[in-house]
């Protein structure tokens, strides 16, 4: 990604840091006005695409060639603009005021470099999707060229509206945490933690992957990031005791995506999902907390089930780490987390609560001999560019989310969809909810998370909302499936991913991931039908959603693993599928037939013969590996 030249490098390395630096300076300064601080953001996004992005692959030294650095300039002109006429910009009446010739011009060059910019960065998909809404607007609606370019350049509704604002505000200062993070050994932590409380159950590994990838998931926010970093260790741990290979990619894959809907900092959908229902991040993570701790669940019972039925073991317990020396040695660099968290249930915003993060993290850091070392004035400088960097594909997301998001507005394109949306649902919940699924994931398959939700909010929540649903499971379910694309085939980045570090094929490891997360597939539908799921409701109705939807999980997974107590026949999975699905719907009824149907299926599993695993345990391999051959070992 970066120039090989060793100025061009450089210059990457002072724009990124600068990035970081203005981010930082306008957490703590407050942020000028919205144009100012959205387009300069912008600009200095477009400005590390066309320079770490050039257009030409073939290039020995992959530093920009002259193409990249003239699309660079006109980016920078276009984001510029508004910048040095602010005064112009923020007191001009939008339809009313005129449109000059060069507002037009540098509404399209900002257009233009954004989509292509957004191109390299994310992949054709999601331009292609702002150009047939933008097709739209100009050939079957007859829109106004000049009018159109208005709206998306001269307002705060468009290309620089709400995801700008989010982008630019807090999700630029969570990245930044987590490259901080990842730098300075909070990740080794989450791996130390993990190894030492799940690494000698029975496929301790895989359910190392699990904690490990929720912990850090939690800070990166990123899927794809999150299997890169954790999944260069847990891969290969997996196979080397005896997981298919596809089957280790799979595991990382899919508690890699749920770091996105995990708390305290989740994904970057979920702070412009605070920013669009108008709650503070803080009420957005609570929606979040039960369904996300299922999810993991799930994922957790699914590795479990399939562990025991290949009959393997854990690691031994003389070469993993000890909880008491983890925390110990290591448990301080949990601060910068607890300090975000404090810091946000102190009513602070969560701009504030991230800079309040960042800055504590070298501090902990020098706190303790044990980590002391993990400190450098290049691994910071490292952080800050990396931070930057990272940003830049959901910046320039968000810029084209923002681009649809505008012709959607302007056109009542909305409220046409909606109407669609009930109609071919004919005003019933189930099948709209279907339709949605099916929408969000097909929309999520080419896109981040990001400008997946945008869209799909803009589009689809308020058909969910007129049947019924509460605002917030509506806006959670849209989230869901937003994400969960990242494992759906045939688009499945984060399988994609894990692919990569296992050398394992792209189907099976799909297939495999579809069948670990199905639950979290579930789930969403859970919480439109028992919002108590979301925290919503009193007490008592929300422990006892818990406890039926955690036994639902618990059905599901073991009913598809084919594996409760022993190995189990076809009739206590269907018996274990069926009562999983019963639980779906909250009710007196349902509830007690899913754990009727549930126990059923239990007994009847006691009742099973136990077959020989000897076979199976011989496939497994040695299981008592050393750690010393895990990390040194070839893949």
């Amino acid at each position: 990604m970066f120039a090989n030249n060793i100025w061009m490098r450089r210059i990457v390395t002072l724009v990124a840091v600068t990035m970081s630096l203005f981010h930082l300076y306008i957490a703590w300064f407050g942020p000028p006005n919205a144009f100012t601080l959205r387009a300069t953001h912008f600009g200095f996004a477009l400005a590390l695409a066309y320079l770490t992005l050039p257009i030409s692959a073939s290039r020995a030294d992959k530093s920009p060639g002259i193409p990249d650095l003239i699309l660079m300039v006109a980016a920078l002109s276009a984001a510029a603009y508004p910048v040095l006429n602010q005064t112009y910009f923020n007191t001009r009446m939008a339809y009313v005021g005129p449109v000059s010739m060069m507002d037009q011009v540098m509404a399209t060059t900002m257009i233009v470099t954004v989509l292509e910019a957004t191109r390299r960065a994310v992949g054709p998909i999601l331009p292609a999707t702002a150009l047939i809404f933008l097709g739209y607007q100009i050939f079957f609606t007859g829109a106004d060229i000049t009018r159109l370019l208005e709206y998306q350049y001269m307002t705060t509704d468009a290309l620089f509206g709400v995801p700008a604002q989010v982008s630019a505000t807090y999700v630029v200062l969570f990245v930044i945490f987590g490259a901080l993070a990842e730098r300075f050994g909070i990740g080794k932590l989450f791996m130390d933690f993990a190894l030492a409380l799940t690494g000698h159950t029975a496929g301790g590994p895989a359910k190392v992957a699990v904690v490990t990838s929720g912990l850090f998931g939690s800070v990166s926010g990123s899927a794809v990031a999150n299997v890169m970093t954790t999944g260069t260790f847990t891969i290969p741990l997996m196979k080397r005791i005896g997981y298919p290979a596809h089957f280790a990619g799979a595991v990382e894959a899919v508690a890699s995506t749920g770091g996105q809907i995990m708390p305290p900092i989740m994904g970057a959908a979920a702070f412009v999902m605070a920013e669009f229902m108008g709650v503070g991040y803080l009420t957005v993570a609570a929606y979040a907390l039960l369904p996300a701790l299922l999810y993991y669940l799930a994922v957790f019972l699914a590795v479990h089930f399939e562990a025991r039925k290949r009959g393997m073991k854990g690691l031994p317990k003389a070469d993993l780490p000890r909880v008491g020396k983890v925390l110990r040695d290591e448990g301080h660099l949990f601060l910068p987390l607890v300090i975000i968290i404090a810091t946000l249930m102190s009513g602070y915003s969560a701009p504030f609560s991230a800079l309040a993060g960042i800055l504590s993290i070298v501090p902990v850091v020098l706190l303790r001999k044990t980590t002391r070392k993990e400190f450098s004035i290049p691994k910071l400088i490292e952080a800050l560019e990396s931070g930057a960097i990272n940003s830049v594909v959901v910046a320039l997301a968000c810029a084209t989310a923002g681009i649809v998001i505008g012709v959607i507005a302007q056109t009542g394109l909305g409220l046409t969809f909606t109407g669609l949306v009930r109609a071919a649902a004919q005003d019933m919940l189930l099948p709209a909810l279907i339709l949605t699924m099916m929408a969000g994931i097909v929309l999520g398959m080419g896109m981040p998370t990001t400008p997946a939700y945008i869209v799909q909010v803009a589009l689809l929540v308020p058909a969910l909302v007129k049947l019924g649903v509460p605002i917030p499971a509506a806006h959670m379910f849209v989230f869901y499936f937003a994400i969960l694309s990242a494992i759906t085939p045939p688009v499945a980045i984060a399988v994609y991913a894990a692919c990569g570090i296992g050398r394992s094929g792209v189907v099976p490891t799909s297939i495999t991931a579809v069948r670990l997360g199905l639950t979290g597939y579930i789930i969403p539908f859970m919480f439109v039908f028992g919002p108590s799921l979301l925290l919503i409701g009193e007490w008592p109705k929300v422990a006892l959603t818990v406890v039926t939807a955690s036994l639902g999980v618990t059905f599901l997974s073991a009913g598809l693993a084919g594996y409760l107590f022993r190995p189990a026949g076809w009739l206590v999975r269907l018996l274990l599928v069926a009562a999983a699905f019963t639980l779906i719907k909250p009710g007196l009824v349902t509830d007690l037939l899913g754990l009727g149907l549930g126990l059923l299926g239990a007994l009847l599993n006691r009742r099973e013969p136990d077959p020989d695993h000897t076979a199976e345990a011989d496939l497994a391999g040695d299981t008592h590996v050393e750690m010393a051959d895990l990390k040194t070992g070839e893949n």
